[in-house]
């Protein structure tokens, strides 16, 4: 198959009629893209800093969970956006779309300078709780310092991402993270080691190669949204926020915050319990959620793929659909994510490798691997289901399985297991929760009760610009 037969663009399928599995096929692949470039920017920071030293490496481990908190407080936003603007185009209004787009684009961009700010004056603090060494609290404080500064450029990109998977169009911001991420694994090894005329900054190097190929992207993203290339379009005089139409996006946006929020806030009560063991166990367990993200990249985007899908026929009027599409979803990624945990069992030693030397910290990172391989299949479940929940414009429901999947699952075993079996106990937590987290969306989703979703409420056309007014 061809390039271009791989990837095709929404003016070429319909997410509302005929075959479910083709249109889902090709919205999801660019995803799978999308995202795996974005955990392409961890892992080249995971790599290089690798090289750089152990106590770096454990102060990742402990940054991007702060990192994940931070974007997922603000990140129900363009979820919202992005149901908002899924559910308008199923529906065939366009100008309404475009209304929830700019709007977006101006909540967002408030809400992610108040969280750089707040970031900023509190990270360190934060992390001080968490009890890493204190050379590696130093190092990981001077990192996020730097991110907490470029919070608007990153999160910027991300509504830019969600907005265009809205309307359909996956393809347009892979091309630009394709972009983005090839000049941050120029920039990682240069500013870390100080190649050339830079100094040599170590992991802020690392920090600011993020941040500043983020910002990039993201002036690249607002162009191709300001002038309606492609996807859809935002228009500059309806971004300035108006208070009615934020509290629809608030009341949709802030279940997504918290299961976003939720699953950042039982990372970092995961790293305290990982803190009270040695530097090797926490640069594992940074090396093991890394492959994770990577692992789980069908899983993602096939659960986004699901939410556009369903917005979309939710907002034709076509609900019996958007369930097919949530069922075909979730077997489809069981058995991907299956085939993947048993090549990462057999081979888990050699992928710890790729990231560090250290023999000790590869022995901590394969075990983690082993334990979580056998229910990767579950998160493909889950998943699923939850971007069937979110299209619906059912955030709180998504919001409730993810929470009780990490609070009441997760963090309790891995608490109780850790004092008895050591490392080996948290790592054990993860294959629980993953198995009843897709135990809990599956019975759910059986309900039936999300079908009575639609997340765009009352019509406000007569807030919405007319196009020829431009």
């Amino acid at each position: 198959m061809s390039l271009r037969g791989l990837f095709k663009s929404r003016e070429e399928f319909d997410l509302t009629e005929g075959d479910v599995g083709r249109p889902l096929f090709y919205l999801s692949l660019p995803i799978v893209v999308t995202n795996l470039l974005q955990t392409a920017y961890n892992l080249a920071d995971t790599f290089w800093i690798g090289q750089y030293s152990t106590d770096a490496l454990a102060a990742i481990s402990f940054a991007f969970p702060m990192v994940f908190l931070i974007i997922s407080l603000g990140m129900g936003l363009a979820v919202a956006g992005s149901i908002l603007v899924a559910q308008y185009t199923g529906a065939g209004e366009k100008r309404e779309a475009e209304y929830a787009a700019s709007q977006t684009v101006g909540f967002a961009g408030a809400a992610s300078l108040v969280l750089g700010a707040v970031a900023y004056v509190f990270v360190g603090d934060v992390l001080a709780l968490l009890g890493p060494a204190p050379d590696v609290l130093r190092l990981a404080t001077g990192y996020m310092e730097i991110i907490s500064l470029g919070i608007f450029f990153m999160f910027g990109f991300f509504v830019f991402i969600s907005l265009m998977r809205g309307y359909g169009d996956t393809i347009t911001p892979m091309l630009v993270m394709l972009g983005s991420v090839a000049l941050n694994v120029v920039l990682d090894p240069i500013l870390i080691f100080g190649w050339g005329p830079f100094p040599r900054w170590g992991i802020e190097g690392a920090a600011i190669a993020t941040v500043f190929s983020r910002g990039l992207a993201l002036a690249v993203g607002l162009w191709i949204m300001i002038t309606g290339r492609r996807g859809v379009r935002i228009r500059l005089r309806n971004v300035i926020p108006d208070l009615e139409y934020g509290r629809r996006l608030v009341r949709i946006g802030v279940p997504a915050s918290v299961e976003g929020t939720g699953q950042a806030v039982a990372i970092n009560l995961l790293m305290f319990i990982v803190g009270t063991f040695s530097t090797p166990v926490v640069a594992a367990f940074g090396i093991g959620v890394r492959v994770f993200s990577v692992i789980f990249l069908p899983a993602i985007a096939v659960s986004r793929g699901v939410e556009t899908m369903s917005g979309q026929n939710i907002g034709a009027g076509k609900p019996d659909r958007a369930a097919l599409t949530a069922r075909v979803a979730a077997r489809t990624t069981f058995v991907v994510l299956a085939v993947a945990g048993v090549f990462t069992f057999f081979f888990a030693d050699p992928i710890v490798a790729l990231f560090t030397n250290d023999d000790a910290v590869i022995e901590v990172g394969a075990t983690f691997l082993r334990y979580v391989a056998p229910s990767f299949g579950f998160i493909g479940i889950m998943r699923s289901y939850n971007g069937g929940f979110r299209g619906a414009g059912k955030t709180l429901t998504a919001a409730a399985i993810a929470v009780a999947m990490l609070g009441g699952v997760r963090l309790p075993i891995a608490w109780v297991a850790s004092r008895a079996m050591g490392p080996p106990g948290i790592w054990l937590s993860f294959l629980v929760s993953n198995v009843v987290g897709a135990i809990i969306a599956y019975v759910w989703f059986q309900r039936g009760t999300w079908r009575s979703g639609d997340a765009r409420g009352p019509q406000s056309t007569e807030l919405v610009d007319d196009p020829a007014d431009d």
